[in-house]
């Protein structure tokens, strides 16, 4: 089985409670550390790897991002899934070529632009049409995880992300991504949804294995396990002194 085949295979079948657990790291050295605790495969964070080459969430240019993601596939024999943001302004064809020649078998698309506090929602049809193009030019090269943004832009009714996430499934998305939905949406979430589900875990949220009880197919930490790890050194770096 193809590496993106293996991947896909593990958002499938899963017990409730055993979800995907995709730890993100942001170099090689981390995701040598995640490969060796077990993980069957990894998920890239943009705002971890953008932190960790002195950016901002959404500044680093795409060839220093598709570089960075190039060094932690070499590094490592697991599958790994990039987070490629809003797809840099690409074609569909040239994205997939740059994540395939990259070593990732799978990638976050975003359905929103223009940053974390000004960001605007895309019309949800046109960024089906551009999943679905995608989708073409991948085949099962790559499989796609379809963010879903209406939370974080400010639209609190869990249907609207329903609404977006059925139109990704139908054009060809793996897996569906509402990145910070609040638990009280997940059950509506996850009755509307078909298929897989991605979650984000957050500090003080419940544990991974609780959203999976709740519905999550697939868990995600975005940057924060970075900054779990910069908590650590900062301890040691005061140890120091």
């Amino acid at each position: 089985m193809s590496a993106a085949g293996t991947l896909r295979a593990l958002h499938h079948d899963r017990a409730p409670g055993d979800p995907l657990i995709l730890p993100g790291p942001w170099d090689a050295a981390s995701a040598r550390v995640f490969e060796e605790a077990g993980s069957p495969a990894l998920a890239t964070p943009s705002a971890g790897i953008a932190h960790s080459l002195g950016y901002e969430d959404g500044q680093v240019p795409p060839d220093e991002m598709f570089a960075a993601v190039a060094r932690i596939t070499r590094a490592v024999s697991v599958p790994v899934t990039m987070d490629a943001e809003a797809g840099y302004g690409l074609g569909a064809g040239e994205l997939v070529d740059r994540l395939l020649e990259a070593g990732a078998v799978g990638c976050n698309l975003e359905d929103s632009h223009g940053g974390e506090d000004a960001g605007v929602l895309r019309d949800p049809r046109e960024q089906a049409d551009w999943l679905a193009q995608v989708r073409e030019a991948a085949g099962e090269r790559l499989v796609i995880n379809a963010r879903v943004d209406t939370f974080v832009r400010g639209v609190a009714d869990p249907e609207r992300a329903v609404e977006r996430a059925r139109l990704y499934v139908a054009a060809g998305a793996d897996c569906v991504y509402p990145i910070m939905a609040p638990v009280e949406a997940i059950p509506v979430l996850r009755a509307g949804i078909e298929g897989p589900m991605n979650l984000l875990a957050r500090p003080g949220g419940p544990a991974p294995r609780e959203l999976g009880k709740l519905g999550a197919t697939r868990i995600t930490f975005g940057p924060g396990l970075l900054r779990r790890a910069m908590s650590a050194l900062r301890g040691i770096a005061d140890e120091l002194t």
